[in-house]
């Protein structure tokens, strides 16, 4: 026996207690075979670093597709209607007409340079839908062909977060996928998604937050990947005969530049992403760094590495470092129009002589101008506690305790004395009743699997809600959509929960490994359950389908499913 196959197979029963390691077998046939490799590595460690097969899967593929054309159908069928600008697209489809004019949020009112409190990247994305399909604004006076096509303004505007919610599925799909080692729950996973209504009103609206879910959700999957990237690094290694209980780089697999953390780097942009779209993204980077280190140190303890948190720590932290630097740097990159050109609010300190701290020095003076223009911004901000018709509080929000109404209108023929047409930030209640028991659920088995998948589904969640729970302290002015980044984390909690019912838990200690009859049973019986389940949420969904998309109903049939009477109206 080589030296390295003694310190793997003497590191074996380490690797079975590693709490961050946490890998399940395959839940579904279809999910494709994990890695291996032709060494001598223990099958202990083998199966502890294994990952989901790369390979393509056509089945797999044509099943995301199908969830994706249905989320597709329900988020750009009728995206024009209803007409003019609804709620806050007041704001954001006018910022994000002015970024595409004159690199800069602009008000054609008074002529000159508006003052905007969240970061030019979700506005921009706005402003190109509307580059494509036209923009007009008649209050305004303001009538712009689109330079692709020419349709209705509205589907200019809300083009942009129409594509955001539909690859938010496609991510979620293929993330959930990955995580659970199956075809049927990560289409679950996203069919739930894109049934969820409060996921689809966000999808069918010029408003910043479906674009902070966007990137968040990505900026998870990309560590994800990261992560299985790492893992089959690490399995290559001994497969070829590494002997991880060797000091320094003897004991850690070759690195060239295929080997680089791409993914991880990848995150460190997406999170800058986040962030230029609303500083709220900022929340999920010191959670996701800390995502990273677990995941390292679980690979080195089940490889047999015998410094595994000082070795993840060293190995890692440079990585970090500049998936930071990058995250900076994607952000900047956003003020580009701003940094660029004269006109962006307090971008020259001759123009606001009575402001501080500005300054006209070049090169270095855009930057302090910059700065003055955050702060300035984060002031506003702190101060926020005007009383609002639709403000919630953080511990509302997953019971569906106040939505916000994005549109009224009594207006049209419904064949009835009178008619109501709403669309309202709703989330499908027996999907969004279901994600406190869920989490409840998630953390249980998390800890009496030592589950990987569990920890980052919670800390993702926490991240995304409770900093929000902080801010109420000082009464500060909050609305339900501000959880919108929690939402496809919520979904993989009762996702997550699901698979425990279709699938026991793996054999542990002296325990008998059950049947394959047993096993066969058990996931009939559970796919039963999961299949029922997504029905009623999609039975759910049909029935408030209306009040999500302003469709014209009678004004009993409106109040009908107004379940909570005042809290939803």
């Amino acid at each position: 026996m080589t030296s390295a196959s003694t310190a793997q197979s003497a590191s074996a029963g380490r690797a079975g207690s590693d709490p961050t390691s946490g890998d399940q077998p395959p839940t579904d046939p279809d999910a494709g075979a994990v890695t291996s490799g032709a060494g001598g590595v223990p099958a202990i460690i083998r199966r502890r670093l294994a990952t989901v097969d790369a390979r393509l899967d056509g089945r797999a593929w044509l099943a995301t597709t199908v969830v994706v054309v249905i989320a597709a159908i329900l988020r750009f069928v009728g995206l024009s209607g209803p007409k003019g600008k609804i709620f806050d697209e007041i704001y954001y489809a006018r910022d994000a007409y002015g970024l595409i004019d004159r690199g800069v949020e602009w008000n054609y009112k008074d002529g000159g340079p508006s003052y905007v409190v969240h970061p030019p990247l979700g506005k921009w994305l706005i402003g190109l839908g509307e580059w494509a399909f036209g923009y007009q604004d008649a209050e305004l006076k303001i009538s712009v062909p689109g330079h692709l096509m020419t349709t209705a303004p509205e589907f200019g505007w809300r083009f942009a977060a129409a594509v955001a919610g539909t690859l938010s599925v496609l991510m979620l799909v293929r993330i959930a996928r990955r995580m659970f080692r199956s075809t049927v729950l990560g289409c679950a996973a996203g069919l739930l998604l894109a049934l969820d209504g409060f996921h689809l009103v966000l999808s069918r609206t010029a408003l910043l937050d479906i674009f902070l879910l966007l990137f968040v959700l990505a900026a998870f999957g990309a560590l994800v990947l990261d992560r299985d990237a790492r893992r089959r690094r690490w399995t290559r290694a001994l497969d070829a005969g590494l002997d991880p209980s060797l000091p320094g780089r003897a004991g850690r697999p070759p690195s060239t530049w295929r080997d680089w953390p791409w993914w991880r780097l990848a995150a460190g942009v997406l999170l800058g992403c986040a962030c230029a779209v609303k500083w709220s993204g900022i929340y999920f980077v010191p959670a996701f760094a800390l995502l990273v280190i677990f995941w390292e140190v679980g690979v080195r303890r089940s490889a047999g590495v015998r410094h595994p948190w000082r070795d993840a720590l060293l190995d890692e932290l440079p990585w970090l470092i500049l998936a930071g630097l990058l995250m900076v740097g994607t952000y900047l990159a956003t003020w580009s129009g701003w940094l660029l050109s004269d006109d962006g609010y307090y971008r020259l300190a001759s123009r606001y002589p009575n402001t501080p701290g500005l300054s006209d020095t070049p090169w270095v003076g855009p930057l302090i101008n910059l700065w003055e223009y955050h702060k300035a911004a984060y002031g506003f901000h702190t101060q926020l506690d005007d009383p609002h018709k639709y403000q919630s509080w953080p511990w509302q929000w997953l019971l569906l305790g106040r939505p916000v109404a994005f549109y009224w209108s009594g207006d049209g023929n419904c064949g009835a004395p009178s008619c109501a047409s709403e669309i309202l930030l709703l989330g499908t209640p027996l999907l969004w009743w279901s994600f406190l028991p869920a989490l409840a659920a998630t953390a249980w088995l998390g800890l009496a699997r030592r589950d990987w998948r569990a920890g980052a589904i919670l800390l993702t969640v926490a991240v995304a809600l409770l900093p929000w729970f902080w801010f109420a302290l000082d009464n500060r002015t909050m609305f339900s959509f501000y959880a919108a980044p929690a939402v496809p984390f919520l979904v993989l909690a009762v996702v997550y929960v699901l698979g425990a019912i279709v699938t026991p838990a793996p054999a542990t200690g002296t325990a008998a490994p059950p049947s394959e009859q047993d096993v066969s049973d058990r996931r009939l019986v559970g796919g039963i359950i999961v299949g029922a389940y997504v029905l009623l949420v999609a039975l759910c969904f049909g029935y408030f389908y209306p009040i999500f998309v302003g469709r014209l109903l009678p004004y009993a049939d409106w109040s009908a499913r107004m379940w909570l009477d005042g809290r939803w109206i």
